[in-house]
């Protein structure tokens, strides 16, 4: 359960993202010009006070194993979670390359040498060699006055956690697209499953109408209506069935499978259930929603590069050390050596770039305050995000519950105006308009249900997906 604690304003939430994250000169001036975002203590779509976050086990909830199977595969083997695990490993590289300046670089060489006087090859007196060996030794260091190396590497340090965070993102972009994909599929069955059903009453009716016929008691146009009919219910089944294999091979990329290697088990939405969709407090959300919590750190590094690029307006300094030793052979090299060492310091400083450096310190001010803004737009999005998948999720569970109401009633209709036309007491369009209403409620209740599947994901998604052990179990309800 999650505690309610005082609301923030986005100042105070990046004020403290930059304290705890970087350290890197986050500077008041800026953040004066953010215009704070302050969230309501409650979600407005409904005034229950739940504040149950999504757990790590919250999937259990559809009751649905091969799902959950197919999360785990998607997991493992998703193309788009590949390219995000190299792109943190790349960022990794860049943290420790950046690291690598704050520390001496170091160097060593050797060399051989052979000086000869008179002709190669000429054996006399005359012809004398001298041979020369060497081993040496260098260091150098960048004093870091201003601070420019330590804002890089901090800045390193900080985007390797935004790709991780970018990481989590796509994880969560990936697990509902799956989810939702499952869905689709199986309503897609079952909307199939209810054409042929509908096409099987057609049919019946059709049989009816024939005897009818036969007697006398049906029309030459009651026969070809009910014909007409049967064959236009028939023509609608194919394009279901293009559409569920479709969204099979839809969910075959999505797992990285080869599409002949695609298959779902699970007959139809029939059986499923739906997890609990409490929400917690607003505030909250800028702690679990990854890309929120990426772009607090986006701000971290953009001040760390502020700090680099004012760094660059001061003189560098650097440090070197060098030694060799030095000998007219190898046994000298080791018992009589020549040595000499050096030892420097360079003072480096620009005295005229065209305001080029100023430029850079000023770009990247500008930076920072657009990422500010691109924040703070994030958060409202996220917060229009939950708003928007709680109020579907609410809606479309009322709109489900009243849809099965109309299945039961548009079925009773049905079977009376079957037997009332049977008995001759209505035409055959109340009949037709009686199936035909059937068929539209019934494909209208599968189309429900799977909106009210794919909103309880979509919620799942704005709120930034699960965290830790449940704490008292998935709470479940029918889905329909």
């Amino acid at each position: 359960m999650i505690t309610r604690r005082p609301l923030r304003s986005l100042t105070i939430a990046l004020l403290a993202s930059a304290a705890l994250l970087g350290g890197c000169s986050s500077h008041p001036e800026d953040m004066a010009l953010v215009r704070p975002v302050t969230p309501q203590a409650a979600w407005s779509a409904g005034n229950d006070s739940a504040a149950a976050w999504p757990s790590a086990d919250w999937w259990q909830g559809f009751n649905a194993p091969e799902l959950l199977a197919l999360l785990a595969e998607a997991r493992q083997a998703n193309t788009d979670l590949a390219r995000a695990a190299l792109r943190l490993r790349q960022a990794q590289l860049r943290e420790v390359q950046a690291g690598a300046a704050l520390l001496p670089s170091l160097g060593a060489s050797a060399n051989v040498s052979r000086q000869q006087s008179g002709g190669w090859g000429d054996s006399t007196a005359a012809s004398q060699g001298r041979t020369s060996t060497g081993l040496g030794l260098s260091a150098s260091y960048e004093l870091d006055f201003w601070g420019r190396n330590r804002a890089a590497a901090t800045a390193a340090q900080v985007n390797t956690e935004i790709s991780r965070l970018d990481q989590e993102t796509v994880a969560l972009t990936v697990t509902a697209d799956v989810a939702n994909t499952y869905f689709q599929v199986l309503a897609l069955r079952d909307r199939a499953r209810n054409a042929e059903e509908n096409l099987a009453l057609a049919q019946r009716v059709l049989a009816v109408v024939e005897s009818r016929f036969r007697n006398g008691a049906a029309t030459a146009l009651d026969l070809a209506q009910q014909q007409a009919s049967l064959v236009s219910q028939r023509a609608a089944i194919p394009s279901l069935r293009q559409q569920e294999l479709d969204a099979t091979l839809n969910l075959a990329v999505l797992l990285g499978r080869q599409p002949q290697d695609m298959a779902v088990a699970t007959g139809g939405l029939g059986g499923l259930g739906l997890p609990s969709t409490g929400v917690g407090v607003p505030a909250d959300l800028l702690e679990r929603r990854p890309d929120l919590k990426g772009a607090a750190l986006a701000l971290v590094s953009a001040g760390a590069d502020i700090v680099a690029a004012r760094a660059a307006l001061y003189p560098s300094a650097n440090i070197s050390l060098s030694g060799n030793l030095s000998g007219s052979g190898l046994d000298s090299l080791v018992n009589a050596p020549t040595a000499a060492a050096n030892l420097g310091l360079s003072l480096a400083q620009s005295i005229f770039d065209g305001g080029s450096r100023r430029a850079a310190v000023q770009i990247a001010e500008a930076q920072k305050l657009q990422l500010i803004e691109t924040y703070r737009a994030n958060i409202l999005t996220a917060f229009s995000d939950v708003e928007t998948a709680r109020g579907a999720a609410r809606n479309a569970e009322t709109q489900r519950k009243l849809q099965e109401e109309s299945v039961r009633l548009a079925r009773e209709v049905f079977r009376l105006a079957e037997t009332r036309y049977r008995e001759g007491q209505v035409d055959l369009l109340t009949l037709l308009d009686a199936q035909r209403s059937l068929l539209s409620a019934q494909d209208s209740l599968t189309q429900t249900r799977l909106a009210e599947l794919q909103a309880a994901v979509a919620l799942y998604r704005a709120l930034g997906g699960g965290w830790g052990p449940a704490s008292g179990g998935v709470v479940t309800q029918p889905a329909g």
